[in-house]
């Protein structure tokens, strides 16, 4: 049996998002490189083992919502987007993806929806603070959870 979720995110961004953290964010989302300096989610250890068998935590950063392609278990396709809101009312800039995800990463990814949650429009905060970021489905279920974000903290169901 298996635990992937499908992730799906779609918030949109205040304008106020220096180009290097746009830059990282299209990196996160699969659409551009990899920039030098990472400012939104900082840490990505990883245990491996050297040459003596004894684990060591090295860095091992990677995007965290660059899935294309056809999904695995969910059904559909994985994608993500990033487009400039500049000539509509709520300036600033529209984020969609949709990603299967297992438990394993919810820290991780955690971590980059509590910076966007930051970033929301007001239009995505609820009346209790919590922000809307998305939705999360277990791969056999049929409605989506909501996924908010209150406090930095996601609250991942289950």
């Amino acid at each position: 049996m298996s635990d992937v979720h499908e992730l799906m995110v779609a918030v949109d961004l205040r304008d106020e998002i220096t180009e290097g953290e746009l830059a990282e964010l299209r990196w996160h989302l699969g659409i551009g490189g990899r920039p030098e300096r990472l400012s939104v989610v900082t840490r990505f250890p990883v245990v491996v083992w050297d040459e003596e068998g004894d684990p060591v935590i090295e860095e091992d950063p990677r995007p965290l919502l660059a899935g294309r392609g056809a999904a695995a278990r969910v059904g559909g396709a994985l994608c993500s987007a990033l487009e400039s809101r500049a000539d509509l009312p709520r300036r600033g800039w529209a984020l969609t993806s949709r990603q299967e995800i297992h438990p394993d990463e919810f820290e991780k990814v955690g971590e980059l929806l509590g910076w966007l949650a930051a970033r929301a429009h007001e239009t995505h905060r609820r009346g209790d603070g919590a922000v809307g970021v998305g939705f999360l489905r277990f791969h056999e279920a049929d409605v989506p959870e909501v996924l908010t974000v209150e406090g930095g903290q996601v609250g991942w169901p289950g």
